[in-house]
């Protein structure tokens, strides 16, 4: 569960590439239509931005064994999802009841700076189903201190692999330039986006 697109990578690349190579089936549903990183860019409008994000997450994602049918897209506002709470929970839920058991569910952590992430992490915890695991993913954990978490390792390949994946979503790492106040991850995040772990908090039931 990725609040945008780029959040599945973030969050979790090493883990969606293991689990593939097992024969593990993933399946990745992307809340917002990510329309909101550069407004103010005349050569990027909503509609080629949306269409460019969500291009970015297909090939990404192809590229570790994640096909263009295992990939869903809600499309509702980037930013907006506070203001839209009550359907986001319904629209997340009914995915998540949706979906086969036994299921492990992978979404942002709760308390995630983000008003989004949030959001998509509140409506997880509402998730109530047998044979059901949630696990969250930090992005921007505004220093907290996490609770009990799993942390496996990536290793050098892996963790290049990882980086060299998230600077491919191009969109977010400077292929827009006409928007100064745009969105563009800083040599700092990529990095600490693409430590030598991912880390996982393990949710309550």
């Amino acid at each position: 569960m990725a609040p945008h697109a780029d959040d599945e990578a973030i969050g979790a690349y090493g883990w969606i590439a293991r689990l593939r190579r097992r024969g593990i089936a993933v399946r990745i549903l992307v809340v917002t239509d990510g329309a909101a990183s550069h407004p103010s860019s005349r050569r990027w409008p909503p509609t080629r931005l949306i269409r460019e994000r969500q291009r970015e997450t297909r090939r990404e994602m192809r590229r570790i064994g994640v096909t263009a049918d295992r990939i869903t897209f809600l499309g509702l506002p980037d930013g907006g999802l506070s203001a839209m709470a009550p359907l986001a929970r319904k629209r997340i839920t009914g995915a998540v009841r949706r979906a086969p058991v036994p299921l492990t569910l992978l979404g942002p952590a709760a308390g995630d700076d983000h008003p989004d992430h949030r959001i998509v992490a509140d409506a997880l915890a509402r998730c109530r189903k047998a044979g059901l695991h949630r696990l969250g993913y930090p992005v921007w954990p505004a220093g907290r201190r996490l609770p009990r978490s799993i942390a496996p390792p990536l290793g050098a390949q892996a963790r290049l692999a990882k980086r060299l994946a998230i600077l491919r979503y191009r969109t977010q790492a400077g292929r827009i330039t006409d928007d100064p106040a745009g969105f563009s991850m800083t040599r700092a995040q990529v990095a600490a986006f693409s430590r030598p772990c991912e880390t996982f908090v393990i949710e309550p039931r």
